[in-house]
């Protein structure tokens, strides 16, 4: 009988180990051996080989070499680029590097814990800023919602052509990577993103990459079909995660670090999620964006601080979010709805939030008309939600936050099984 009884506690311990776990999670702390929070003071070796033009056969680049990044450089003619681990490719500032996979082409940037693969500036050390060069863009023929496939880059035309019909489009890997001082600014906003990922299909691999101080956006989704898990955003100029174009992304165990007093000129969100930017470029008979986002963790790292980033979630008409288990903190506003999110049952289903833990969020929900913020607020208030509100600093909140370190921003153990306790009946 004691058996029996012993385990039906360790059942229900497991169960709600699983239920109110938060955040960024594993067993130990996998930012360890290949990330870096401090690349403005990196030494890398100089460059050895320029890398430019059109790539149009399979390529190999190896660690021996250091590669700069001048101009556009297009992968095309379906051929693959096949980085070794270790390998470091600088990006050139004065002709605005950007490495573009067209598609049909392919990069296997498969780096190793110990031994990451390197895109960063070609700048000397404490001379590197967000945005030095222009980034890596990968294109496939995944579905977009968009009529023309286009990017609003200068690259070639016969170059910049993405999306599809083709679900499971493959475009490669990115794993074990870092990008750096990428997401340089373009003319009349025209900003390359550090990581543009368009029209590109759930074959592809993206996992275990960090961007570090990117001029715009992080990571960029133009439309696609994508799964991706531990990515790493961190103090980007822009948002960190921007979706559109009708993205359908499964986003898992992922962080974005943001500094209170670090943003772009038309405000900064740690997620931004819209499905089209002019009503006239969209083809409503295809799918809108969607995302379902699980065990991620959104920081402002000065704690609600008055500064000029106020808003961690910011969510458009004609998308859809799902996220659990996750959380938001440091920021004025935790979520914040378009005005054309109405205050009725309609317009609020397709938003979703369980087991959502805010701390030093001066509020959770809010509407851009606050009119329907009530509405709104009163939705998402409800206990069968799981949302949970604390005003805990970083350190205690976070097993490391001293960015001189390697951080661990998995939550402490014994607030996990403090929130537990408070849960059991």
């Amino acid at each position: 009988m004691k058996k029996i009884i012993l385990f039906l506690m360790l059942f229900q311990v497991v169960s709600l180990n699983a239920q109110l776990n938060k955040g960024i999670f594993g067993n130990s702390n996998w930012f360890k051996n290949w990330t870096n929070f401090k690349p403005k003071t990196s030494e890398y070796r100089e460059t050895s080989t320029v890398l430019q033009g059109i790539i149009d056969k399979d390529k190999i680049l190896t660690k021996n070499e250091t590669y700069l990044l001048t101009g556009n450089v297009y992968l095309t003619n379906g051929a693959i680029l096949f980085i070794e681990p270790g390998t470091v490719i600088r990006g050139d500032f004065d002709t605005n590097g950007c490495l573009i996979i067209t598609k049909g082409a392919k990069i296997l940037a498969i780096g190793e814990e110990t031994n990451p693969i390197v895109f960063t500036s070609n700048k000397p050390n404490f001379e590197r800023k967000a945005g030095d060069w222009g980034g890596i863009v990968i294109m496939g023929d995944a579905p977009i919602n968009k009529f023309s496939g286009q990017l609003p880059f200068n690259f070639e035309v016969n170059y910049n052509k993405y999306g599809g019909t083709n679900e499971d489009s493959y475009s490669g890997i990115l794993k074990y990577v870092r990008i750096e001082f990428a997401g340089k600014k373009g003319r009349h906003a025209n900003n390359l993103n550090s990581l543009s990922l368009a029209g590109v299909g759930k074959k592809t691999i993206l996992e275990y990459i960090q961007i570090s101080f990117s001029g715009d956006d992080a990571f960029q989704f133009y439309g696609g079909i994508i799964d991706t898990k531990n990515l790493i955003s961190f103090r980007s100029l822009d948002d960190d995660f921007d979706f559109t174009e009708g993205v359908q992304c499964k986003i898992n165990n992922s962080i974005a670090i943001r500094n209170s007093f670090v943003s772009g000129s038309n405000g900064s969100r740690a997620i931004e999620i819209d499905s089209y930017d002019l009503a006239s470029n969209v083809d409503l008979n295809k799918k809108t964006t969607r995302v379902e986002a699980d065990f991620l963790t959104l920081i402002n790292d000065n704690n609600n601080a008055e500064g000029i980033v106020s808003e961690s979630i910011y969510l458009k008409e004609k998308t859809a979010l799902r996220i659990k288990n996750s959380v938001i903190s440091g920021f004025k506003k935790g979520v914040v709805m378009g005005s054309l999110i109405k205050d009725n049952y309609e317009s609020i289903l397709p938003f979703q939030f369980e087991n959502i833990l805010f701390n030093h969020c001066d509020t959770n929900f809010v509407s851009e008309n606050k009119d329907y913020t009530p509405f709104i607020e009163n939705w998402f208030n409800n206990e069968t939600y799981l949302i949970q509100n604390n005003i805990l600093e970083d350190s205690k909140l976070f097993m490391e936050v001293d960015l001189k370190k390697t951080p661990d921003f998995r939550l402490i153990p014994t607030l996990i099984v403090a929130d537990k306790l408070a849960k059991q009946p």
